[in-house]
């Protein structure tokens, strides 16, 4: 099982790296908790104060857009075999 470039990439970004063992399944789950902890700390952030409430779905928005990878389903994380094309 091969994963496209632009979902490699994607992973890259936001601090998951695929390893040769790892499945799209599993990379999901490690790119959704990497989400969560994130939408946590953004949370955190806005009760604290440092983010103004009328702010806040500006980043909520700006953090959904970041991990939009999570939006495909895990088929278009594969590459097509040769033959497939």
């Amino acid at each position: 099982m091969r994963l496209r470039p632009t979902v490699v990439e994607a992973l890259g970004r936001l601090g998951v790296a695929a390893g040769p063992d790892d499945t799209p399944e599993r990379l999901r789950e490690r790119l959704n908790e990497r989400y969560l902890d994130e939408v946590r700390e953004l949370k955190q952030r806005q009760q604290a104060g440092a983010i103004p409430r009328r702010d806040y779905a500006q980043h909520v928005q700006a953090l959904k857009e970041r991990y939009a990878v999570l939006g495909l389903p895990l088929t278009l994380w594969r590459e097509e075999p040769e033959g497939d094309r």
